[in-house]
């Protein structure tokens, strides 16, 4: 909406228009519905130019039967509402919210409750979604829809919404330009953000926690990521953030805590870590051959099972440089700030682990420590790229 309304329709029990389609169907592009307390029953449509306002959060309830708001219209903002009970179908997205083929909509300030999908996003763009808090009840991946779900869109900002307990928190399918920023992801069966061919994104900001895992990037290019904390994603085969098949993309200032993985790349091309803070995760970096050209710089790794591991021990393209490791030794004689001897950051039981995972028994036994001690000494088992040739004396 640009500001401007040209008359307001008001919505309750004793008013003129008692249910919410009636008072749209009357509405003119451009004029304010006013939705007074209670419970009104979906489905809705809007098809014009309005502002559907909610005084005191009146609740739109599916019944478990139907998708319960459905803007099929530029220019739409929908605040202050409940929105919830929505239907669930394995053939059809959907949603307790469900926008589609429209410019410039605004939802702010909702509930959303025990929906399917949430607010469903699709070939549209311009759309602002903030401050909206998103709670369902999934049991499995299957029987479940994601919290915002968008699709073929562009210009999006999603920005301080509260998502949990669907499948993924946010998902992108086709999306660019788009910002993801503020938000909290938490207890969602599969990932907390979930990209899939989308590109020139930023998300920033956000706090992934405890979701199956906190965020996966795939098959998209170009991808900022700044500023956001990846923690407690836990389990065998959990990321804080899984980058396969992406390229040229840049991670700056983000914080990987008490995860499995922190970082798992595969396919991960010209990317560039700086800043990043890695701690007592399970692996911090765990980088496949597969991923080449990445740089990661003053990046500082504390507290972690293991530092860096990888599956080759000759083709590794890849640089890092100036990071700070808890498990460096080195001196510093000329007192510039970084260590005099370069370090190697994949341990002698990580490789060994890479290779036969039941080695992992040996994790912190004496043996391993003594093997790890000679492997620093007489560098076999590490690739001979993986060196850090200027490793950081102090945290950055």
């Amino acid at each position: 909406m640009l500001g401007f309304v040209f008359s307001v329709i008001v919505v309750c029990s004793e008013c003129e228009f008692k249910d919410l389609q009636s008072a749209i169907n009357s509405a003119r592009d451009w004029d304010r519905i006013v939705v007074k307390s209670g419970t009104y029953k979906g489905p809705v449509t809007v098809d014009r130019r309005v502002e559907l306002i909610g005084e005191r959060e009146p609740v739109l309830d599916g019944e478990g039967k139907h998708q319960v708001l459905t803007i099929r219209a530029d220019d739409v903002r929908v605040e202050g509402f409940v929105i919830k009970n929505s239907g669930m179908s394995y053939s059809e997205d959907i949603a307790g919210l469900k926008v589609i083929n429209s410019r410039n909509c605004v939802i702010k300030n909702n509930r959303f409750l025990n929906n399917f999908f949430a607010l469903y996003l699709e070939r549209v763009s311009g759309c602002l979604v903030e401050g909206n808090n998103i709670v369902g009840f999934a049991k499995t991946e299957g029987s479940s829809g994601n919290g915002i779900h968008a699709w073929s869109s562009e210009g999006l900002i999603i920005r301080k919404n509260f998502i949990k307990g669907h499948r993924d928190g946010i998902y992108f399918e086709f999306v660019k330009d788009s910002l993801i920023e503020g938000n909290r992801s938490e207890y969602n069966l599969r990932y907390g953000l979930h990209f899939m061919f989308s590109n020139d994104d930023v998300y920033r900001n956000n706090h992934f926690y405890k979701n199956g895992a906190g965020v996966a990037v795939m098959y998209s290019r170009n991808i900022g990521m700044e500023g956001n904390i990846f923690e407690r994603n836990e389990g065998l085969a959990n990321y804080g953030l899984l980058l396969k098949d992406i390229t040229d993309s840049k991670l700056y200032k983000n914080k990987f805590m008490n995860n499995t993985h922190g970082a798992y790349l595969e396919g991960c091309n010209r990317t560039t870590f700086e800043e990043n803070l890695f701690e007592n995760n399970g692996w911090a970096v765990r980088i496949y051959a597969n991923s080449e050209d990445n740089l990661f710089r003053r990046n500082s790794f504390i507290g972690n099972a293991f530092d860096v591991s990888t599956n080759t021990l000759s083709y590794f393209r890849n640089t890092f440089e100036g990071n700070y490791y808890d498990r460096y030794e080195g001196y510093d004689l000329d007192r510039d700030g970084y260590g005099d001897l370069p370090y190697r950051p994949v341990s002698f039981i990580a490789f060994l682990f890479e290779k036969y995972p039941l080695t992992l028994i040996l994790y912190e036994s004496f043996l391993a420590r003594l093997l790890d001690a000679m492997e620093k000494l007489i560098p076999l088992l590490n690739p001979e790229a993986l060196v850090d040739k200027k490793p950081l004396m102090v945290k950055p």
